[in-house]
């Protein structure tokens, strides 16, 4: 599972990944691509697939057929603006200062809310998401 944070600045991002028959793997959940913050959640293989799209230029066309069951999300942070891929090509933007994506978002956002910076919220979520945890990355604009 995951716990994804962009507090306006900076995109952290938990590392546990959860495989079949429950066993936690680390893994990194964020890259940067250009002048834009990529992060996925949901199932790795169709996250990964989305991710690979939007850097092969998202053609609306060439949309990943797999990602249509809607079992991922892909965040991208660009210029600031914050758009969300789930099951289709055309991205919601997400208008507001900071947002938290997976099972930790709630305890994410809350912790922004009062104060944390993305890493903080992070931890925060961490501490108390039992399937998220295995370190933070984090990226900045």
């Amino acid at each position: 599972m995951t716990v994804i944070a962009w507090d306006g600045a900076a995109l952290a991002a938990d590392k546990r990944a959860v495989i079949g028959g429950g066993i936690a793997r680390t893994v990194t959940k964020i890259v940067r691509r250009g002048d834009a913050l990529l992060g996925i959640t949901g199932d790795w293989d169709v996250g990964a697939e989305l991710r690979a799209w939007w850097i092969g230029g998202a053609d609306p066309m060439q949309f990943p057929v797999k990602a249509r069951e809607g079992g991922a999300t892909l965040i991208v942070i660009q210029r600031g603006r914050i758009f969300s891929y789930v099951s289709g090509p055309h991205p919601m933007e997400i208008e507001a200062p900071r947002a938290a994506w997976g099972s930790g978002r709630d305890y994410a956002e809350a912790a922004m809310l009062l104060g944390c910076d993305a890493r903080r919220a992070v931890e925060v979520a961490c501490e108390l998401q039992t399937d998220c945890g295995n370190g933070v990355d984090v990226l900045a604009l």
